[in-house]
C-alpha cells in the first residue's frame, strides 16, 4: 500500500498562523537557528502548483515574528527556512498563532492558537500515527510472506483493514465537527484521492461545507474534479474531446461514434496494456462489421511519439483510431475521464452514453456482444 505519507501535497509537516485585529500574526521560536537567518512565508500557486514567497521574517535571539495582511479566506501556507530543507505547513487565518520549532526536526513542532490550525493539528497527528502503524505492519507482512506464515499474514491483513476502517471513520467524524474549517476541504480531497470514499459520497459531503469555504481555490479544484468524475460515471454522457492523431490531424469523439464505441486508455510503456491489446484486437475483429469502433488514447510521454507509433504497429492496432497529446499523466483526455491508472476502458452506446467501464478480457468481449445484439 502507498505510504499514507501524510498530507496530500507531500510537503513536510508543521503548522502556524495568526493575526491581529486586521490581519494575521505569526510568531515563534526556533531552536538552533542562527540570528539573521530568514524565515519565508509561502503559499501554493494553484496555476503552477509550486510555492511562492509572500513575505519574509528574520530570526533574532532564536525567535521570529511578522504581522501580515488580513486574510479574506483561509489558505494552506508554509514556512521555509534559509539553509534548511523542508517546510512547515499551516493554515493562514486571522488569528494570533505561535510556533515552537526545532531546527533539527521540523516534524516535531508545537503550534497554538487559531481554530483552523487546531483542526489541522488534530488531522496531522492522526495521519502521523496511522502512517507509523501502517509502515510497521508492512514490515510484518513482508516477514510473514517470506516465512510463508499464511495465518499471520491473514491476521495482519485483517488488522490493516481495521486501520483503514478506523481512518475512514475518523475523517468523517473530524469533518462533521469542522464544516466551516479549511480542514474540511482537505479531508474531502484526501478522501477522494485515497479512494476511501466514492465520488458520490464526497460530492454529498461537499454540499455540507460552508459557502465561504467553497470560494477557496482548493474547494474550487475539488468541485471541478467532482464534476469531471460525474461526467465519466456510468449513465452519463461521455466527456467530449478532440485530440491529435499520429498524423497530426484532429479527431473528435462525436465524429467517430459507432453503435458501440470503446474509448481505451493505454500507453506503449504500460505492460498490462500491452498484454490486454491482443484481446482488444480479437474483440474488434469479431464485432467491427456489426458497428464496434475503438478510439485508443495514449498516455505516452512528451517526445516519445516514435515509441507510441511503434507500439501501435507492433500490437496490430492500426485498424482503429488513435489520439494523444503526449503529455503522460497530464493527458487532457485522460483528465476529463478521471483516469488514474491504465489500462482503462469506457464503453459507449451509439448516443455516446457510458454504459460500462474498466472491463477486460472475456468480460469486455461479452459486454460488447451483448450491446450489439
Amino acid at each position: 500500500m502507498k505510504k499514507l505519507a501524510i498530507l496530500f501535497f507531500g510537503f513536510a509537516l508543521i503548522l502556524s498562523s495568526c493575526q491581529e485585529d486586521k490581519g494575521y500574526y505569526l510568531s515563534g521560536t526556533i531552536d538552533g537557528f542562527e540570528d539573521g537567518k530568514k524565515v519565508y512565508i509561502s503559499e501554493r500557486d494553484e496555476s503552477t502548483r509550486s510555492l511562492k514567497t509572500i513575505d519574509t521574517a528574520v530570526v533574532k535571539d532564536g525567535k521570529f515574528e511578522i504581522d501580515l495582511e488580513e486574510q479574506e479566506l483561509p489558505t494552506l501556507s508554509f514556512l521555509g527556512f534559509e539553509g534548511l530543507n523542508g517546510n512547515v505547513v499551516f493554515i493562514s487565518e486571522n488569528q494570533k498563532i505561535n510556533f515552537d520549532i526545532n531546527k533539527d526536526s521540523l516534524r516535531n513542532f508545537l503550534v497554538t492558537g487559531g481554530k483552523e490550525n487546531k483542526a489541522l493539528n488534530e488531522y496531522l497527528s492522526h495521519l502521523k500515527e496511522l502512517n507509523r502503524k501502517m509502515v510497521g505492519m508492512q514490515t510484518d507482512m513482508r516477514n510473514a510472506a517470506s516465512a510463508r506464515d499464511t495465518a499471520q499474514l491473514n491476521s495482519l491483513r485483517n488488522t490493516q483493514q481495521e486501520l483503514r476502517d478506523n481512518d475512514k471513520n475518523f475523517k468523517e467524524e473530524l469533518f462533521s465537527r469542522n464544516k466551516d474549517s479549511y480542514v474540511s476541504v482537505m479531508l474531502l480531497t484526501d478522501m477522494l484521492n485515497m479512494r476511501s470514499h466514492t465520488s458520490a459520497e464526497v460530492r454529498e459531503m461537499y454540499g455540507e461545507i460552508s459557502e465561504r469555504l467553497k470560494k477557496t481555490p482548493l474547494a474550487k479544484s475539488l468541485k471541478e474534479t467532482l464534476d469531471n468524475s460525474l461526467a465519466a460515471e456510468i449513465g452519463s454522457k461521455a466527456p467530449s474531446f478532440t485530440a491529435p492523431t499520429p498524423d497530426g490531424e484532429q479527431l473528435s469523439l462525436e465524429d467517430n461514434l459507432g453503435k458501440v464505441t470503446v474509448v481505451d486508455f493505454w500507453a506503449a510503456w504500460c505492460k498490462p496494456c500491452r498484454i490486454e491489446n491482443p484481446n482488444l484486437v480479437k474483440t474488434y475483429n469479431k464485432y467491427k462489421d456489426q458497428g464496434l469502433n475503438i478510439i485508443s488514447v495514449s498516455l505516452d510521454r512528451p517526445g516519445q511519439k516514435d515509441r507510441w507509433v511503434k507500439a501501435i504497429e507492433d500490437d496490430n492496432l492500426e485498424q482503429w483510431s488513435h489520439v494523444s497529446n503526449l503529455k503522460f499523466w497530464d493527458e487532457p483526455v485522460a483528465r476529463k475521464y478521471r483516469v488514474r491508472s491504465i489500462p482503462a476502458t469506457f464503453i459507449l452506446d451509439e448516443d455516446g452514453v457510458i454504459v460500462a467501464k474498466n472491463l477486460r478480457g472475456e468480460e469486455l468481449t461479452n459486454k460488447i456482444g451483448e450491446l450489439l445484439k
